[in-house]
């Protein structure tokens, strides 16, 4: 019989394993711990029509799901015979055809792999002065996947890292690493300003020394940059070019300066007094907030690009992080 531990840890004795696990390799962990469920159970047990499901996935196992904060994705299933971890969607009475995706070699490296992306969320992990990147946990696939791993740990090893990218700042809500923005988006791409495109009333010294020191990407997906002439306040840019009358606009309009252009007939500020970031809707003469300053602003933006670039490699970056 299967007993629960404290902590929620399903340890299985060798009875629960017959005759369904013979991969000798894998027998052993699983009398030692299992989350998740009492027991372990076959595909063909969840689903209505299992004689539909190919014969390879209505025998695999089920140990357990991947799962967000507050729902499961897929479930984790388990190769008897061969020891192989791979992952399905499939969930109580769904019936129809399902695939199965390959996950981890066996469950020591599922372990290892695991164990090494959590270690990428911290600043002193063996794993992190490697990057934030794929190739910090190269050495640990190579041991055990070969140069090929799962979609999953690529994804994870870009995702998880981003709790020690962007740390509280001075002045500013977040402290962004120096280089970050350039390594994204190339260097060229950073439009970082000069004392002389500064109007008087941008008087909120964090965001002087970030718009000088580390820039914003001149084309931010949903904002361009104004790089052409100094930066205007508000009052001056629709004086010289929207023409929306001095009374529509706000009181504090001599303040906001204009960073650049968002869709729709909608201005880029940022508030030269507090910093914080906000848009002005020409048409509708209304001012809105935006971002908490520019730090999340560029913080946003790197996030966008990071999650298009997955989009581009991996395939399955959208079922694990939507």
């Amino acid at each position: 019989m299967s007993t629960t531990e404290a902590g929620g840890v399903i340890t299985l004795t060798e009875a629960d394993l017959d005759p369904c696990v013979t991969h000798t390799g894998t027998r052993h962990p699983l009398t030692g711990a299992l989350r998740g469920q009492p027991a372990l159970c076959r595909v063909a047990e969840l689903v209505d029509d299992a004689e539909r499901l190919a014969a390879e996935l209505r025998d695999q196992l089920v140990m357990g799901s991947l799962r967000t904060l507050d729902r499961d994705l897929e479930r984790l299933l388990l190769d008897g015979a061969t020891g192989r971890v791979a992952t399905t969607r499939a969930f109580p009475g769904r019936p129809g055809p399902m695939d199965l995706s390959p996950l981890a070699p066996s469950l020591e490296a599922l372990l290892r792999f695991a164990a090494a992306t959590d270690e990428l969320t911290g600043p002193r992990g063996r794993y992190a002065p490697r990057g934030h990147g794929p190739q910090a946990l190269t050495p640990v696939w190579a041991e055990t996947a070969g140069e090929d791993p799962a979609s999953y740990w690529r994804t994870a090893a870009l995702i998880r890292p981003l709790a020690r990218i962007a740390r509280p700042g001075a002045g500013l809500r977040l402290g962004l690493p120096p280089r970050l923005l350039e390594e994204e988006f190339g260097s060229a791409a950073i439009v970082r300003f000069e004392d002389v495109d500064f109007p008087g009333t941008l008087t909120h010294e964090p965001t002087r020394r970030f718009l000088s020191e580390t820039g914003l990407p001149e084309h931010g997906y949903w904002y361009e940059l104004d790089t052409d002439v100094p930066l205007p306040t508000l009052a001056e840019y629709c004086a010289q070019e929207d023409g929306t009358p001095a009374d529509r606009l706000p009181e504090d309009a001599d303040r906001l300066i204009r960073l650049g252009r968002l869709p729709k007939d909608t201005s880029l500020v940022v508030d030269g007094a507090t910093g914080e970031v906000l848009c002005w809707s020409e048409p509708d003469a209304t001012l809105h907030p935006l971002n908490a300053d520019v730090s999340t602003l560029a913080f946003t933006v790197w996030l966008v690009h990071r999650e298009k670039t997955l989009d581009t490699k991996h395939d399955a970056v959208t079922e694990y992080t939507s």
